[in-house]
């Protein structure tokens, strides 16, 4: 609780933001890392806040776009046995112990998220914020992967198992889009966080 009222006091001076998960273990040579980096730099140029695990790979790449961007670059970062390496492109720098509390801070705070490849966490995070958003728990919210080549496999798993068995509705394939295009990205974010500025207005309460 005491991390999560730290993250609220925090990001309620700041507002709404766009967060962005990926894999810690790419390196700045992969052209998803680059992808991130762009879409970082992009989301700080439309105004947009960028919150990231405050990790290398991915998540360095989308903080150091928006950071590099002169926008809010925000890391949640979370200590680990392995992987502790917390880049230096943020704005505002925040400290986790536990998962739970920092995927809620993720969940809390934004008004769009984008996914590019990862493992399991990438994975944890995408889909909790996929339940999150079909049963109405959180806000609707777009939310956009990008990779096609990396998603598609998974995307044809959900067809032919989950809407065949009737365990998701064929509609929840609407909650996402796939894209390797940067611009369809922001095109799909504005077209939802036209309401972005008004809804930093009324920031998220703190936990009681």
């Amino acid at each position: 609780m005491s991390e999560l009222q730290t993250a609220a006091e925090t990001l309620q001076e700041i507002g709404w933001g766009v967060s962005v998960f990926g894999s810690a273990r790419l390196r700045p040579d992969s052209p998803y890392y680059q992808l991130s980096e762009a879409i970082g730099q992009r989301l700080a140029k439309a105004g947009l806040t960028v919150i990231a695990g405050g990790g290398p790979g991915i998540m360095e790449a989308a903080n150091k776009g928006a950071f590099e961007a002169g926008g809010h670059s925000i890391g949640l970062n979370i200590e680990l046995p392995r992987e502790t390496h917390n880049n230096h492109y943020q704005t505002h720098s925040l400290y986790f112990n536990y998962f739970y509390s920092r995927k809620a801070t993720f969940f809390m705070h934004s008004a769009a998220y984008v996914a590019l490849p990862g493992g399991f966490g990438t994975l944890d995070e995408l889909f909790e914020v996929l339940t999150l958003v079909q049963t109405r728990k959180v806000p609707s919210a777009p939310i956009v992967l990008v990779g096609v080549s990396f998603w598609s496999g998974l995307i044809d798993w959900i067809k032919s198992q989950l809407v065949t068995l009737g365990l998701i509705a064929p509609n929840d394939l609407n909650l996402f889009i796939v894209t390797d295009d940067v611009d369809e990205v922001m095109a799909h974010i504005n077209k939802y966080c036209v309401e972005c500025t008004a809804r930093s207005d009324t920031a998220p309460a703190l936990p009681e």
